[in-house]
């Protein structure tokens, strides 16, 4: 939230290692510098603008970039109307942002940690990273060889607004960046008017079921700052337990624990369906309210739960009222 860490989901990607059931899961000072030979040439092939990134890198970046390469930042590109010419992967390719296949399918997948020699057959002629994480230990300067790199923000998990914004500044693409905000906020605005007067603001929690082991989303990340920030649900006091402690999107959560979730619906990610989703059988899941009141509502890891952006975002929220509002 396979929002995986991200671009930045590196509390996921750690879930999905150890599970071995891969599904997929600072300050942005930025200053455009743009010379007046930039402004004279803006329309020329070759010409670049000059950017300052999250980590002070002063940044030639392309004023017409063709082959961008931005790993677990694919939402916003296809949000802006660009394609990447590689996608972020796990697993060799067998975990992918699925519900961005839409737009994305066919493009070759790159894996989640860019190795050199993969990021170079691409042959980017820009790079846009997440984090300054994902370039520790000199890996800027390789990568920077490569191709132009520009640093989007300096934590592990950046606000998604904020970085669709820099994307947007970073492809000249501002205002449209901005329209889909806000077209996202008036969205998020009507359901959550929407699902208030249909059933009030109801207590509800997000669960992904992988490896045999259940995760639970944190409360301001991922699609909890959906449920909770954008749409004004009531957060369960089990929810709110965990994200004290979390590290990442998604933290684990003991089936006995879990047991004690106070919410009135329960959204299950399930990445065991292959498996058989053996944990779903045991009694203490069976005892849950949500599952005794028969108010869950299961989605698959291909979809947008796992992830962030104003395109998963928005699905969510489509979910979220289909299976609330009747």
């Amino acid at each position: 939230m396979f929002k995986i860490y991200t671009k930045k989901l590196i509390g996921i990607l750690s879930i999905a290692f150890i599970s071995l059931a891969l599904a997929a899961c600072g300050d942005k000072e930025t200053t455009d510098e743009t010379s007046p030979k930039n402004d004279n040439t803006a329309s020329e092939e070759g010409a670049t603008r000059t950017l300052t990134d999250a980590m002070g890198n002063k940044v030639e970046v392309p004023t017409n970039p063709k082959r961008i390469i931005a790993s677990y930042l694919e939402d916003n590109l296809v949000a802006l109307g660009v394609k990447p010419v590689a996608q972020w992967s796990v697993n060799d390719g067998q975990s992918i942002q699925g519900y961005l296949q839409g737009d994305l399918d066919g493009i070759p997948t790159i894996p989640h940690d860019l190795p050199f020699e993969a990021v170079q057959e691409m042959k980017p002629d820009l790079i846009i990273m997440d984090s300054a994480s994902m370039v520790e230990g000199g890996k800027y300067a390789q990568y920077n060889q490569i191709a132009p790199t520009y640093i989007i923000g300096k934590e592990v998990n950046n606000d998604w607004r904020d970085e669709l914004i820099q994307v947007g500044k970073v492809l000249g693409k501002e205002d449209l960046a901005q329209q889909k905000l806000d077209e996202y906020d008036k969205k998020a605005a009507q359901a959550k008017a929407t699902i208030e007067e249909k059933v009030g603001t109801p207590s509800v929690a997000a669960v992904w079921l992988v490896g045999g082991k259940f995760f639970m989303v944190s409360e301001n990340l991922s699609s909890g700052a959906v449920m909770y920030g954008d749409l004004g649900l009531k957060v369960p006091d089990v929810v709110k337990e965990i994200s004290q402690s979390a590290t990442g999107n998604w933290s684990e959560i003991s089936l006995e624990k879990l047991a004690e979730l106070d919410a009135e619906h329960l959204f299950l990610i399930d990445s065991d369906t292959a498996t058989g989703s053996a944990p779903l059988s045991e009694a203490l899941w069976k005892n849950i309210p949500a599952v005794k009141a028969g108010n869950v509502y299961e989605f698959s890891p291909d979809e947008s739960w796992l992830y962030t952006g104003t395109i998963a975002n928005e699905q969510i929220i489509n979910h979220i009222l289909e299976s609330l509002v009747k």
